[in-house]
């Protein structure tokens, strides 16, 4: 295919990446987006049983720091909405956890132990996108209604479930936090030439690398990988790792650790002065609970949060949704939300909301398929921004957030500079509505990966 040939800044400006604090706060506004509202009287009879609800995420290990809100932001809204009376003001919510640090396979049997044996209304949580491409198929199997708040591979629906009927998930598809990690490093350090990589050795850093490195090339001509290591999940010696990527002489390091492995990557990088040797981004240094990253962090580096969702953006003032959420969520934990404790949130909200819609068409408590023609196509107003459940694939869009890591006074941690967040319209990173999937006419790792490969002019 013939390539255009166009300035960076241009393209960037096409793209809609915008940077600092009047960075946009929504997604998709086509539409007035649903919300979290005091629903209308329900119809018809609606049985008392409780709903019972799985929630899988990791509550042990190093992912915890990461997972652990999951749970919390989903026990918080349980207890809201049993507070009002459950569902439909009949039907109280039951949550049965499980440890995603358990592994792929039982977290597989736990699922079907949940469906078949507890006999679960609804399954939700799961962290790892190694666990998702494993466990969507099993949903759709056991026909258990599923909203993945997490598991942000690609591969769930290009391979794994490519026609999902009972399978959702509402945290924005991984191969966007590659590509938004990409545009901030590229509008940030154009002159980066060099590119060091850190990344967990499973999908999602396989994923993270090839759509970090898609996009970066497009946007900085001249680029080069000249070093890659690949701890494995769960690694609490990153010596080798970053020995080998200053060694390289990069101009960029490139991570996309996380969780407990990232923690303790960044404070072993501080004894090597990783930091001061080249500049560091990553997509989701940030996406841990807040308060699990010391003051000794790094400033000025891109601290990512997966692309989804930072708890002082976008600011109570322009967006009170937000500063609702934090203020419940600080009163009930003692500590501030991250971007699980809001997917876990208002996945509930979103399951209320379906069933309020499918009762006020049908009457008494909604079929299953009544409940999922509800999700598909909703707008829905989280703390994050509105969201959008595409049809076609059941994949949560909003709009994709970073920015860079600063020390303000106000917390006791480092936050996102709130003077230079970045935001971009979803829509203009990630693979259109029937785009080709692998297999189908092209080989590369994804969809979005070939159409940015196939349609993205080459910045001169």
């Amino acid at each position: 295919m013939e390539q255009r040939n166009v300035d960076r800044r241009s393209f960037l400006n096409q793209l809609g990446v915008v940077v600092g604090g009047a960075a946009a706060a929504t997604a998709i506004p086509a539409a007035n987006p649903a919300s979290a509202q005091t629903p209308a009287a329900p119809k018809g009879n609606i049985p008392d049983r409780p709903l019972r609800f799985g929630h899988m995420t990791f509550l042990t290990g190093p992912g915890a720091v990461l997972g652990e809100p999951s749970l919390k932001g989903h026990i918080l809204a349980a207890e809201e909405i049993n507070a009002q009376g459950g569902i439909l003001a009949k039907r109280k919510i039951e949550t049965i956890t499980a440890d995603e640090a358990a592994g792929t396979d039982a977290n597989v049997k736990e699922l079907r132990r949940m469906k078949l044996s507890e006999k679960i209304d609804l399954f939700t949580g799961v962290i790892s996108s190694g666990n998702t491409p494993a466990l969507g198929p099993v949903a759709e199997e056991l026909g258990a209604l599923t909203i993945f708040v997490d598991g942000c591979t690609d591969f769930l629906w290009d391979k794994a479930v490519p026609n999902p009927k009972f399978a959702f998930r509402i945290t924005n598809i991984q191969s966007a936090d590659g590509v938004t990690c990409a545009l901030a490093a590229a509008q940030t350090w154009p002159e980066a030439k060099r590119i060091a990589h850190i990344h967990p050795d499973y999908s999602y850093g396989r994923n993270a690398f090839d759509h970090f490195n898609i996009a970066f090339g497009k946007l900085v001509p001249g680029t080069q990988v000249v070093s890659e290591g690949w701890p494995k999940l769960g690694t609490t010696d990153f010596t080798a790792h970053i020995t080998k990527a200053m060694s390289s002489n990069p101009d960029l390091i490139v991570s996309s650790v996380w969780g407990g492995d990232y923690v303790a990557m960044y404070k072993q990088a501080l004894r090597y002065g990783m930091f001061n040797s080249a500049k560091f981004a990553s997509t989701i240094a940030f996406g841990v609970a807040p308060h699990a990253i010391g003051k000794d962090h790094p400033e000025g580096v891109i601290a990512g949060v997966h692309a989804n969702y930072y708890f002082t953006f976008p600011p109570g003032n322009r967006w009170p949704a937000n500063q609702r959420f934090v203020e419940k969520y600080y009163k009930r934990w003692n500590e501030y939300p991250n971007f699980q404790s809001d997917g876990a949130y208002h996945t509930l909200y979103m399951y209320k909301t379906a069933v309020e819609k499918a009762n006020r068409l049908t009457g008494g408590w909604p079929e299953e398929e009544a409940i999922i023609s509800q999700l598909e196509g909703m707008y829905f107003e989280t703390a994050a921004g509105d969201l959008y459940i595409r049809p076609d694939n059941h994949q949560g869009y909003k709009d994709a957030v970073t920015g860079f890591s600063k020390i303000v006074p106000e917390y006791p941690f480092p936050i996102l500079d709130p003077n230079r967040m970045v935001t971009i319209p979803i829509r203009n990173i990630t693979a259109p509505p029937h785009w080709p999937k692998p297999g189908n006419g092209h080989n590369d790792p994804t969809a979005t990966f070939n159409w940015i490969k196939e349609t993205w002019p080459q910045v001169a």
